[in-house]
C-alpha cells in the first residue's frame, strides 16, 4: 500500500524479476526483490521488504547487497524497507478503502477543499459540508489522493486536523 499511496510512484509490481549471481565461493545464488516501482520522473525503485529483526542471516545480507549493486549498475534506486509504523499502517489501510474514484463526488470534493483551506477537525469539516454519511467517504478519498493531508503518525479520529495539501501551517 505504501507504493500505491506514494504520489511519485506511477506503476509497481511485486516480485518482478529474479537476480542470478555467483557468491564469493562460486556457488550460484538467486534473489527476487519484493517490488519494482516506476517513478513519475522516469526512474525506478527496487524494494526489498524485511523486518529488521529478520535481516541477520548472512545469506540475506548478501542478497540485499547484490540487489543494491545490480540496481546501481542500471541506474535504479534501491531500498530495504523494514516494518512500517503500526499507526501509520492502520491509517493507510483505512484510507485505502476509499482510493477508488467512485468515492470522489465532485460537488462534495469542492466543498471539502474550500472548508479545509484553513486547517480544521475532520468531523467538524465533514458535518459543516453536509451529512457525514455522504461527506466522510469523499473526505477519506481526498486524504488517499493527498489533496487533503493529515498527520498519519497519529490515529485518525474525529478531531484529526485536516488541511489542504501544499499549505504550510505555522504553529
Amino acid at each position: 500500500m505504501a507504493l500505491d499511496f506514494d504520489r511519485d510512484v506511477v506503476r509497481y509490481s511485486s516480485q518482478p524479476m529474479w537476480l542470478f549471481w555467483d557468491d564469493e565461493s562460486g556457488r550460484p545464488r538467486s534473489h527476487a526483490p519484493d517490488f519494482f516501482a516506476r517513478l513519475a520522473g522516469g526512474g525506478a525503485l527496487v524494494v526489498d521488504s524485511r523486518p529488521e529483526g529478520r535481516r541477520g542471516r548472512q545469506r540475506d545480507q548478501e542478497a540485499f547487497a547484490a540487489t543494491k549493486v545490480a540496481c546501481e549498475r542500471v541506474g535504479w534506486q534501491y531500498a530495504l524497507w523494514g516494518e512500517a509504523d503500526e499507526v501509520w499502517s492502520a491509517n493507510l489501510r483505512w484510507l485505502a478503502g476509499y482510493r477508488h474514484a467512485r468515492c470522489g463526488e465532485v460537488t462534495t470534493t469542492g466543498r471539502l477543499l474550500r472548508y479545509f483551506a484553513s486547517p480544521g477537525g475532520l468531523m467538524a469539516g465533514a458535518e459543516a459540508v453536509g451529512d457525514p454519511v455522504a461527506t466522510l467517504p469523499v473526505l477519506f478519498h481526498l486524504l488517499w489522493c493527498q489533496e487533503l493531508v493529515v498527520d498519519l503518525s497519529v490515529l485518525l479520529g474525529e478531531r484529526t486536523v485536516v488541511r489542504a495539501a501544499g499549505r504550510v501551517v505555522n504553529r
